[in-house]
């Protein structure tokens, strides 16, 4: 039987008392790049996940108009990407969200583009308002509407623009710069011009977006999903559907993961994401569990509890949740459902075997509100 007593107090633990005479070991120790495991066995062998990012909340309201005047002051060319990015308190040091997770805010006028770019990372966009906006894939062409998901896998080419007559485009940008950096595995290259289309506009959002049919005759051996864009028109009113024949996840209301539609799996390698329904009234139970998590309010109003820390968020306003960390949602409408977007690194997690998670058995499952 597991021994749930936490104390560093006891048998199977480091519990050395300095001396003298090893003070002067650790030093001899240190001058040959060494060092004694038991004094940092229990800092780095924590009982527990721990995490080191701090739950946060990024209220659109606030960065909306320092998004647009970026777009005043730099253009796309002398930016490369024109993005206001966020920043965990407590993750500066390496560009973070939260976790090994970047993320950031891109704005692109009408008529404007970026050049075409690839990097080891793989990306991610949530478009939050606009018109006309596009994406360039390897080639492939995707025109964006509010609230759309769209993929740029691991060393695609990829390039994005606004059409004349379009409206300014805002999305949110998702990376795993940090991972990647952090493993010594990131690279970068630009195209010599523009990329040179390969197939007809929105091919891989009418290819493979169908319901539930998938080409017969084609064969793609990527590793990550096919599907370049996941279309709000069709992931709202599938929420809307399953919800007619479901019970209400008692964590996160309706709750389905974006797929790649020939696996079922994860859209890419090293990230996921999902959207989740939250029905009128709903009230989430708390839980916590490896992986870490950026949000962003897609659809409506309502607030979550974050290691009993209650952030209010309504639409497009963005929140992180560390590895470890007990959170909860609730949706403050009775009368309209919300929606939340999600993004995490899921792929990471349990490909390495690494996924656990726990609930609050306490007060009826939910959190006492502590700060």
């Amino acid at each position: 039987m597991m021994n749930e007593n936490h104390s560093d107090d006891q048998y199977g633990r480091a519990r050395v008392q300095d001396s003298d005479e090893l003070k002067a070991y650790y030093k001899e120790l240190e001058n040959l790049g060494a060092g004694a495991l038991w004094t940092v066995a229990n800092d780095i062998e924590p009982w527990e996940p721990r995490a080191n990012s701090v739950p946060m909340l990024w209220k659109y309201d606030d960065l909306r108009e320092l998004v647009l005047k970026s777009s005043e002051l730099v253009t796309p060319e002398q930016a490369g990407r024109r993005v206001v990015y966020l920043v965990n308190d407590k993750r500066k040091d390496v560009a973070a969200a939260v976790g090994w997770l970047y993320t950031g805010i891109q704005v692109t006028r009408p008529g404007e583009f970026t050049s075409a770019h690839r990097h080891r990372a793989s990306a991610l966009r949530f478009i939050m308002e606009g018109e006309k906006g596009y994406t360039v894939v390897d080639g492939n062409k995707i025109m964006l509407e509010v609230n759309d998901f769209v993929i740029t896998p691991n060393s695609t080419w990829h390039e994005h623009g606004v059409e004349e007559g379009g409206k300014t485009c805002i999305w949110q940008d998702g990376l795993d710069i940090p991972l990647v950096n952090a493993l010594e595995a990131n690279d970068y290259a630009v195209l010599d011009g523009k990329q040179d289309l390969v197939a007809p506009l929105n091919y891989s959002p009418i290819t493979y977006g169908c319901a539930g049919l998938i080409p017969a005759d084609k064969t793609w051996d990527k590793p990550y999903s096919p599907l370049f864009k996941y279309s709000w028109s069709k992931v709202y009113p599938a929420l809307l559907e399953a919800q007619k024949v479901n019970e209400s996840n008692p964590f996160d209301g309706i709750f389905m993961k974006y797929s790649n539609p020939l696996t079922g799996g994860h859209v890419m390698q090293t990230m996921g994401a999902s959207m989740q329904l939250l029905p009128p009234g709903f009230k989430g139970k708390a839980h916590k569990h490896t992986g870490s998590f950026v949000y962003q309010c897609a659809k409506g109003k309502g607030y979550s509890i974050i290691n009993g820390q209650r952030f209010d968020w309504k639409e497009r306003d963005i929140f992180c949740i560390p590895s470890w960390a007990w959170h909860e949602h609730h949706n403050l409408s009775e009368t309209e459902d919300a929606c939340l977007f999600a993004f995490n690194d899921l792929p990471v997690i349990e490909g390495l075997g690494l996924y656990q998670e726990r609930e609050l058995m306490e007060n009826n499952g939910n959190q006492l509100i502590t700060k």
